[in-house]
């Protein structure tokens, strides 16, 4: 089958794509991805690991538009000629749509009716409230999450398939939609075997940690991560683990409140800020921690997702700090692959890591349990199969 899937970013840049795709292309589907270019010199056409990259151009102005999706046909409208370009060259047979804000140009643009799959990346109405673009004077006049969930409502409805990251988001949407339950299927952002068996290491990243006690953080380090409540820790926690470094792999427009923080609380020489870095960099990393940290902060989407970061923890044998959100919860009570702690609770973060520092053995059970649980129940050829049925039907 030739399966189209719309992406309304650039490409690579996001693992459960890349996750979806693979395990399609296995089964023995042709995947075609419809993907953007912010800049003007770009590759229209290649393949990446199988994947039929179809390139359009989308200008800077295009992109803040889609913000406006659902308060202006203007980005519908702009990415409707696109699609139905990208459709009819590519002979595409079904529609596989990554997330909510280009779902309305898909569905204007497939005159053809073909079959479609909305696959709903994390709840964007609930955690969109958190934008810092949102919640500008602009945005809030102009952006509302309501006419998101609004949206997101209608096209689960009229969809043929759903996907969501959790079991936990299924149960949320089914209290909003009325749809067939087995309409709706859960992949998770987990990993391929690729990502923890075939990987090159950058010894400067091991030798420039090597005395270190390494508190790891992969990822987006926006305000709702939590990354502040652990920078607030580290006064305290320099003097119980003199050697501990907070390593951050990863950015946000909040980065620069992180760094005044890190002055205000004297502790930047236990921080190293490294910025963002290509997913290849991640196993260099993943090698120097002794433990993975994800301090989510409580909300409805938190608990409702799974960060792809406790996964990449977890299949280098990282054992996990998390905080408390049911959906991190869940991973870690099942497979006992670390610690939790209550979410935004300063003194229950600290007990928590200088628990897991405490006790070596715990360390070493949550990690050989971390590895164990990707290797039989959670890497991508396993969690695949519901999807790949689903497409086999």
């Amino acid at each position: 089958m030739r399966i189209g899937m719309i992406l309304d970013t650039t490409f690579p840049i996001d693992p459960r794509v890349s996750n979806e795709a693979s395990a399609l292309i296995k089964k023995g589907h042709e995947v075609y991805l419809f993907c953007l270019s912010y800049k003007k010199k770009f590759i229209k056409e290649e393949e990446i690991n199988y994947i039929n990259v179809r390139r359009y151009y989308s200008s800077t102005l295009t992109h803040k538009l889609s913000a406006l999706a659902y308060s202006f046909p203007f980005y519908r409208v702009l990415m409707k000629k696109k699609i139905s370009h990208f459709l009819k060259k590519n002979r595409i047979e079904t529609i596989h749509v990554h997330d909510i804000q280009i779902a309305s140009a898909v569905f204007s643009a497939n005159k053809y009716n073909l079959p479609v799959t909305l696959d709903l990346h994390e709840n964007r109405p609930e955690i969109m409230k958190f934008y810092k673009h949102v919640n500008s004077l602009i945005g809030k006049i102009f952006i509302n999450p309501k006419k998101w969930k609004i949206a997101e409502e209608k096209y689960c409805n009229i969809s043929d398939n759903v996907v969501v990251v959790t079991k936990s988001a299924k149960k949320e949407l089914l209290k909003r939609v009325s749809v067939d339950p087995q309409k709706i299927i859960v992949f998770p952002n987990t990993v391929n075997k690729d990502f923890y068996t075939e990987y090159s290491i950058d010894k400067s990243i091991l030798n420039k940690f090597s005395d270190n006690f390494v508190l790891l953080y992969l990822g987006n380090t926006s305000e709702r991560r939590g990354l502040d409540l652990v920078m607030k820790s580290l006064p305290i926690i320099k003097d119980y683990i003199p050697n501990i470094k907070l390593v951050v792999v990863g950015s946000s427009s909040f980065d620069k409140s992180l760094l005044e923080l890190s002055r205000k609380l004297k502790v930047e020489r236990y921080i190293s800020f490294e910025g963002w870095k290509d997913e290849s960099y991640f196993p260099s990393y993943l090698s120097i921690a002794n433990i993975g940290i994800s301090p989510l902060k409580s909300n409805i989407h938190h608990d409702t997702t799974y960060a792809n970061k406790i996964f990449q923890y977890m299949s280098f044998g990282v054992p996990l700090l998390a905080s408390d959100v049911v959906s991190q919860e869940e991973i870690i009570t099942k497979f006992k692959v670390g610690e939790l702690f209550v979410s935004e609770n300063l003194e229950s973060f600290i007990n928590a890591l200088k628990n897991l520092y405490e006790n070596k053995d715990s360390l070493e059970y949550y990690s050989k349990n971390g590895r164990t649980a990707i290797e039989k129940y959670l890497n991508n050829d396993i969690v695949s199969k519901e999807l790949s049925s689903m497409y086999d039907k």
